[in-house]
Formats: C-alpha cells, sequence, structure tokens
C-alpha cells in the first residue's frame, strides 16, 4: 500500500499522459507534488495510527493490511540511497539516505534485489504449504511475478 501512489502516478503520467521516463524519474519523482504523497503514505506514524485504529476496531483484514504496510515502510528505511522518503512525516520531513539501495547498482542492488526476490520466492512458498485458498495463491503468483519483473528492470534494465 505504501507505493501504491508511486504505482498509480507513474502509470498515469508514462502510459496515459505519454510522459518519457526520464522526465516521470528524475524530474516528477522528486517533485514537491510527490514527494508530499510520499510523504503521507510511506510515513510510519500515518500507518502507525492506521493500524491502532484497526486494532481498536477489531478488524483483522485491516490489522493486517496495516501491519504489512508498516513493515514495508520499515524495510523501505533502509533501503533507498538517494530517493528516499520522510518516514517520519508529519512530525519531520528528514529523509535517511542510505548506504544501501534497493535498485541502485552503485549501492548494492545488485545483491539487495535478488535477495529480496528469494525472500519474497520463500513468501509464496509458505502460502502454498499453509494451503490458503486458491483465489489467494493466484493474488501471490501475480504479486511473485511483478517482483520478478521489478528486480529485472532495477538490474538490467534502469541500470543499463
Amino acid at each position: 500500500m505504501p507505493d501504491l501512489s508511486l504505482y498509480v502516478m507513474g502509470f498515469v503520467s508514462l502510459f496515459v499522459l505519454q510522459i518519457p521516463p526520464s522526465v516521470v524519474f528524475n524530474e516528477l519523482y522528486f517533485s514537491d507534488a510527490w514527494q508530499t504523497v510520499f510523504a503521507i503514505d510511506n510515513s510510519f506514524f500515518v500507518w502507525g495510527a492506521l493500524l491502532g485504529i484497526a486494532i481498536y476496531l477489531r478488524k483483522p483484514w485491516a490489522v493486517a493490511l496495516t501491519a504489512a504496510a508498516l513493515l514495508h515502510v520499515a524495510l523501505d528505511f533502509p533501503l533507498h540511497h538517494d530517493d528516499g522518503r520522510p518516514h517520519f512525516w508529519p512530525v519531520s520531513d528528514w529523509v535517511f539516505e542510505s548506504p544501501f539501495s534497493y535498485w541502485d547498482r552503485s549501492q548494492g542492488a545488485n545483491w539487495i534485489a535478488p535477495l529480496e526476490f528469494v525472500l519474497v520466492v520463500l513468501a509464496f512458498a509458505s502460502m502454498v504449504v499453509r494451503r490458503v485458498p486458491r483465489w489467494a495463491l493466484l493474488v501471490g503468483a501475480c504479486l511473485l511475478a511483478a517482483e520478478g519483473w521489478i528486480v529485472f528492470q532495477w538490474i538490467f534494465v534502469f541500470a543499463a
């Protein structure tokens, strides 16, 4: 969920508005408007508050969703070199510049991205072993394929 805005804004910019990728990822991505959206949907405070509400309301699906979003933000935090988010919005606009990156090969993505993919494969395998419903396996398989495509893009296309 924290990256949904990036995918929506990126898709609309690239495929609907047909803005060149260099403009989308070098200009729009770093614009004040996009960074404001990223600050909100990647905030520990926003997702923590939503998790608290979900727990209070005793909604298991919302607890799972918001806890997963918090996990995503926590794992995102140390894996953005020069394209990080203000994870402590609205308290602070500070952005941690990690020495590591999940997509930039000069910052370790050549080993981080494949490791991330292996973890996603293991998560999917656990779904199979646990015999989750077929619809969940289908969703998981689609997400696994998307992750594989993204890793391929970061390592072999964007970094080329």
